[in-house]
């Protein structure tokens, strides 16, 4: 049985009332948050495939934001009809799970609820992840073939990326997994990986067509391998 006077039932009918008048206002005047568009009408785009990916994953991210807020705005309102039909049976200011008086001050703070603290629904964390995270773990999903146990060295899902990345993104230095990254070159996922060669010193060896003259490029990787100390300059013939 709730305890609130008839002054208070009146005055917590009232906020409601504003509250609820707020937010269909805003569905209103944002047309559910722009949801009675298409995402195409929205963008203007005559395609959804773009030249750049990051713009339509700005998009993506944008239509994710409005979609959560919608989903709240319309949660907030299912909410409020909920407290004013208890008002209107008397029910208001009891838990709807264990029959007990809502504190005073829990109301005034959430006029909206019909839960004590002790059993408020919205305590409980789901522990369900989305099925694609099944998919998508480790990175690159199942085309990543690194983890394999016979330890695969093959193409996979990230060789073909890095292909992909390598003509550009949207990416700055400032957003790559490499601590040390000095340029554009090695923002890249394993920029430093080698690529077409096992040991460093493969990639600056040089012979002519005979095989008979040995010569030195001098690369990136042969001033690292040079830095490392993994080679005598006393034996480097000159140039």
């Amino acid at each position: 049985m709730t305890n609130l006077t008839n002054s208070q039932l009146r005055g917590f009918r009232s906020q409601l009332v504003v509250e609820k008048a707020a937010i269909e206002q805003r569905l209103a005047s944002s047309e559910h948050y722009g949801f009675s568009a298409s995402l195409k009408d929205e963008s203007g785009d005559l395609s959804s495939y773009d030249n750049h990916p990051g713009d339509a994953a700005t998009e993506t991210y944008e239509r994710g934001k409005d979609l959560a807020l919608h989903e709240q705005e319309e949660l907030h309102l299912s909410r409020i009809e909920a407290a004013l039909a208890a008002i209107e049976d008397g029910s208001y200011g009891s838990c709807l799970t264990c029959g007990g008086s809502i504190p005073l001050e829990r109301l005034q703070a959430l006029p909206d609820t019909l839960y004590c603290a002790a059993h408020s629904p919205r305590q409980d964390i789901s522990e369900h992840r989305p099925i694609e995270e099944a998919y998508l773990q480790p990175g690159f999903g199942r085309t990543s073939l690194d983890e394999h146990e016979d330890g695969y060295n093959g193409f996979d899902g990230e060789d073909a990326w890095q292909i992909v990345e390598s003509w550009g993104n949207s990416d700055s230095p400032a957003m790559s997994e490499n601590a040390n990254v000095r340029n554009y070159d090695e923002i890249g996922i394993e920029a430093d990986e080698a690529d077409g060669y096992v040991e460093s010193l493969e990639s600056f060896l040089a012979t002519d067509i005979t095989g008979k003259h040995v010569s030195v490029v001098r690369n990136q990787q042969y001033y690292d391998y040079m830095d490392h100390e993994e080679g005598d300059h006393m034996l480097e013939k000159e140039q």
